[in-house]
């Protein structure tokens, strides 16, 4: 995948061009760490809803779309329940 020589993941600012997949793997469970309003929750529609602390798992790392490779803002698609799912990146998620 991307890569940067010299780079470690908590010196990167984004976008930063690491394997994404070392960082966070599919299935792998973890908690927002940092402020991230959203507004597309199914119980606060239409409504900031905050997801500091909230623990869900990592379902998919966007790297292509349609068999081309794209670097997405936000890479990392979390599901938080059975109908909530966000896309956010890895400076604002820590392993739960």
């Amino acid at each position: 995948m991307w890569e940067y020589k010299n780079t470690l993941a908590s010196d990167c600012l984004s976008p930063c061009y690491l394997d994404m997949d070392e960082l966070f793997p599919v299935h792998t469970r973890v908690r927002v760490k940092k402020s991230v309003l959203v507004y597309h929750h199914p119980d606060h529609r239409n409504q900031p809803f905050e997801l500091l602390g909230q623990v869900g798992e990592v379902e998919a790392v966007i790297r292509d779309w349609h068999g081309r490779p794209v670097s997405a803002n936000l890479p990392y698609l979390v599901k938080f329940g059975p109908k909530f799912k966000a896309h956010l990146e890895a400076s604002e998620l820590e392993r739960a």
